[in-house]
């Protein structure tokens, strides 16, 4: 009985030792899913994303087990190589992240666009409504929605205002007659007259008012907003409407009032070789405060923003700009997980704190209608300030143009930049030559010598 009763005790020994060494079992830990992201938004050391990435994973990522790792911070040109060379397969190409910045001419690229997730699939039609339907527009191709809507740009007209307000005083041109391409061109004839005659004693040496960074989305929502298709299949349209936005550039560059040569609006308005500019609303981080003068002289000024202007007998049309993210396809949970990201970073109150510190345009309705207000309210930047005002005049009276989808679409981009810019160069010096009788004759010339080279 001794011996039964000390085995009894041994075994509930044994039992309890057993249970309690399961109770001091460590728990086991979920292994997070990872999700990669290429983006184009700063540099890798200094990005408002990959800031408010850091974000997500300290929070919503911590909470459902989802960590997102930027692997690339570069320019929308070295992704879209990168990405090709990665579906492609090619000899030491990176393999594809789960999330990259796009246009749509990279998914039209690339060999297979079905290894890109439908975000229809994972967004429900009440969640798609909340986007302006021009932003959704655009990342549709062959009737699949592959680019999703982050931050958008537009074309954005600025102006040196310090500059500007002393050729006012001088001429009573206001700031409202930019409004329209009409008397915006106008404006610049006169600036050139008027800087010319600051130097009686050298003849034609009159300053740029005006500089363009896009001259094809000039003519193509010109002639858009005017009720004219600007394109004929994969070629232009040279229909009046084209001719109508012809007339007033050409003349006011025949007279030396836009700057022709090539570079960036930044690095004229920076040298005060310009004083108005129509550009990429996000060119509005690289937009100097100081004007440097050829003769090391500088002095500050200040930068406003106003909506692109417009023809007086167009309709009010402004282009859409910038990348989205596409999703390539992997797993259910790789790609759910970068379906909450994604939802999360275009929540309206999150989408309005990362697109203020990149210079970009929210993506929904309410972000615009009633977070970027109250954002515009706390930016202590006034130059800032002046953009998201013009942003939201913008998105309030103008529609947005989608562009089309075409294979010949860079290459007619290309070739019209480079001929408008060395015909109205061109132009410039038979002004000169001529004088002011020759101004009309001049324009016509060079628009039809423009109109053979483009249609070779």
């Amino acid at each position: 009985m001794n011996i039964r009763r000390t085995a009894a005790f041994l075994l509930t020994g044994l039992v309890l030792l057993s249970c309690a060494g399961c109770a001091a079992a460590p728990k086991k830990e979920e292994t997070p899913t990872t999700i990669t992201v290429w983006h184009v938004y700063g540099g890798q050391a200094d990005s408002p994303l990959n800031d408010l990435i850091e974000q997500f994973n300290q929070t919503v990522g911590k909470e459902q087990q989802i960590n997102v790792q930027v692997t690339s911070v570069s320019n929308s040109n070295s992704i879209h190589e990168l990405v090709l060379s990665a579906a492609n397969g090619e000899p030491g190409a990176s393999a594809l992240p789960d999330i990259f910045s796009s246009y749509p001419k990279t998914v039209m690229a690339l060999p297979d666009e079905s290894i890109l997730v439908d975000y229809r699939d994972y967004f429900s039609e009440e969640e798609l409504s909340a986007f302006l339907p021009a932003f959704l527009e655009e990342g549709m191709v062959k009737d699949r929605l592959v680019v999703l809507p982050v931050a958008k740009s537009t074309e954005i007209l600025f102006i040196n205002k310090t500059i500007f307000d002393r050729f006012s005083q001088a001429t009573g041109v206001t700031v409202e007659d930019l409004d329209t391409w009409e008397g915006l061109f106008e404006a610049a004839s006169l600036y050139a007259a008027w800087t010319d005659g600051q130097t009686p004693d050298i003849p034609g040496d009159a300053k740029s008012m005006f500089v363009h960074d896009y001259y094809f989305n000039y003519f193509q929502v010109g002639a858009e907003s005017l009720g004219e298709d600007f394109f004929q299949g994969e070629k232009l349209a040279f229909g009046p409407a084209f001719q109508t936005a012809w007339e007033p550039l050409a003349q006011a560059a025949l007279q030396g009032g836009v700057w022709l040569k090539s570079g960036y609006a930044t690095e004229s308005i920076r040298t005060g070789d310009s004083i108005v500019s129509v550009a990429s609303s996000a060119s509005i981080l690289y937009y100097s405060d100081v004007v440097t003068y050829p003769d090391n002289t500088s002095e500050e000024i200040t930068i406003i923003s106003r909506p692109c202007p417009v023809f007086e007998k167009g309709k009010k049309l402004v282009i859409q700009r910038g990348v989205g993210f596409c999703t390539v396809r992997s797993t259910p949970e790789r790609e759910q997980a970068a379906m909450t990201f994604l939802k999360w970073l275009t929540e309206p109150e999150r989408n309005v704190e990362f697109v203020t510190q990149a210079g970009y345009m929210p993506v929904t309705w309410e972000a615009f209608e009633k977070e970027l207000p109250k954002a515009i309210e706390g930016l202590t930047n006034a130059k800032y300030a002046s953009l998201y005002q013009a942003y939201l005049d913008t998105q309030a009276n103008y529609e947005f143009y989608v562009p089309p989808q075409l294979e010949a679409y860079l290459s007619l981009e290309t070739a019209l930049e480079d001929t408008v810019r060395a015909q109205l160069a061109l132009g410039r010096q038979d002004y000169l030559d001529a004088g002011e009788t020759g101004l009309e004759r001049i324009s016509l010339d060079r628009f039809r010598a423009f109109r053979e080279i483009m249609e070779r």
